[in-house]
């Protein structure tokens, strides 16, 4: 069957007239090349697959015509394997970079995700002999604007995936030294390890206690204001044309509710960032950049929207304002302040209050996974761990009534039970005591005796990781 073109119906899910929809009855004179671009029909035909008929049939894959008509030249397409013609003053995208993200993403069980998997092994000879998806990201880029459809919470990101690369790269000698997501080398341990060192050196002093902020905030994404984030991208040198980019993404974002098979109408809205997009983290971090500590004995560390002050009431204080001119708001029931004291008769202090609301006190948290004790040490933190780990222990039981082979279940044990024993031990091994370390490595043996195969102790577990981090 030769391929047709069609169009869509004017103010049909709310596209232009002539909006072409990439199905089996389109023509590639969307692309604006000579001859038609035609989907390999011996892949299609042979394809059993009722959802990738499905998406062949919708408009799945849908550009309106005035932006991708005017976003490919016709001399692009000329040469065997085309490039777009980019000036130095962008980023450009290359198709073994393209290739990769796309590899790199997780599998979902969202329908997006299947669908976007059946277009690219399907349509894979006449992509790789025509680079399209590269010379669309190229061409956003050079335009400075994002398809509406890219907005979209189901398209797959691999498309954020490069751009996160390029922003981590030119933005990351210029973040806050104590922010410590998206930064090359550093991890949630080294951010739980410079807290309490912070905290312990300052402990060290005679006379002196610790009183540590923990900080949440309500709707971090969607409180960002682009105006406000565009002007710190400039402040940080970004390139005029990722800086033009990021605001094409961040406004008229196009989004609706989805219960089931219903879905309500779409809204636009122009504040924010995505949910889930993988881009916002790091536009969250540079976002509060400038939200830093000026007292030298105060010390305030970022892990995205999780913040911890190690402060007196000034630095709070400031920090609220921070906030306030940032349009974020602080979540008052789930702020809370801890207090380590260790002086032989320590006085009552004043609760702290943020905005006339007092901070609740609190015996232990867990920050980024780790629970810090008022007291610093590591009981309540090992309690869990090997909580979570005996019940793991159950399912290595039940595996071996199975007569599973050893393989396995080492695979098994290394991935579900060792995994649970080395969640952030670069942080709490070093001072645990005695006792908690037994009660760790009991589970080890009895691990042992289960799988009848040697297994690593923690000891050699917590220098490797050491090592590995330094």
């Amino acid at each position: 069957e030769e391929l047709g073109s069609g169009t869509s119906a004017p103010g049909d899910d709310g596209k232009r007239a002539g909006a072409p929809v990439l199905g089996p009855r389109c023509r590639a004179s969307i692309w604006r090349t000579s001859a038609p671009w035609q989907i390999n029909q011996t892949n299609y035909n042979s394809s059993s697959s009722s959802q990738t008929r499905t998406l062949f049939n919708s408009a799945a894959l849908c550009f309106t015509e005035t932006w991708l008509n005017g976003a490919i030249p016709n001399s692009a397409l000329s040469n065997g394997h085309p490039a777009v013609q980019s000036a130095s003053r962008h980023r450009v995208v290359r198709e073994n970079e393209r290739r990769a993200k796309l590899k790199q993403l997780r599998q979902a069980k969202e329908d997006a995700y299947r669908y976007a998997q059946s277009v690219h092994e399907i349509c894979e000879d006449d992509i790789r002999s025509k680079p399209i998806f590269t010379l669309i990201f190229n061409r956003s880029l050079e335009l400075c604007e994002v398809p509406s459809r890219f907005k979209r919470s189901t398209i797959i990101p691999s498309f954020e995936r490069l751009v996160l690369a390029y922003l981590k790269d030119i933005t990351g000698p210029l973040l806050d030294p104590v922010q410590f997501a998206y930064r090359a080398n550093r991890s949630v341990d080294d951010a739980v390890n410079m807290g309490v060192h912070y905290i312990l050196q300052h402990l060290d002093k005679l006379g002196t206690y610790a009183r540590i902020l923990f900080v949440d905030f309500s709707s971090t994404f969607n409180a960002i204001i682009p105006d406000t984030l565009l002007n710190k991208l400039t402040q940080l040198s970004v390139p005029t044309s990722i800086f033009q980019w990021s605001a094409s993404f961040l406004t008229d974002r196009q989004q609706l509710v989805r219960l089931g098979k219903l879905t309500s109408n779409t809204r636009t809205i122009s504040i924010g960032a995505p949910q889930g997009s993988v881009l916002s983290p790091l536009l969250f971090s540079l976002y509060t950049n400038d939200c830093t500590s000026e007292h030298p004995s105060v010390k305030l560390l970022k892990f995205a929207d999780d913040t911890t002050v190690s402060a007196y009431r000034q630095e709070v204080e400031q920090l609220s304002v921070c906030c306030s001119h940032n349009n974020l708001e602080l979540n008052m029931f789930k702020t809370v302040e801890m207090i380590a004291d260790f002086r032989r008769n320590p006085p009552a202090l004043p609760p702290l209050t943020i905005m006339d609301s007092t901070v609740a006190a609190v015996e232990s948290f867990k920050f980024l996974g780790t629970t810090i004790s008022q007291d610093l040490t590591w009981d309540i933190q090992i309690d869990s761990i090997v909580k979570k780990a005996q019940q793991r222990l159950y399912f290595l039981r039940q595996l071996e009534k199975f007569n599973l082979p050893q393989a396995q279940m080492t695979q098994f044990y290394s991935a579900v039970i060792e995994s649970i024993l080395c969640s952030s031990i670069t942080v709490w091994f070093g001072s645990a005591s005695k006792s908690d370390i037994r009660r760790l490595q009991r589970t080890v043996r009895t691990a042992y005796r289960i799988i009848d195969v040697h297994l690593p102790n923690l000891q050699d577990l917590y220098n490797s990781r050491v090592t590995k981090q330094a």
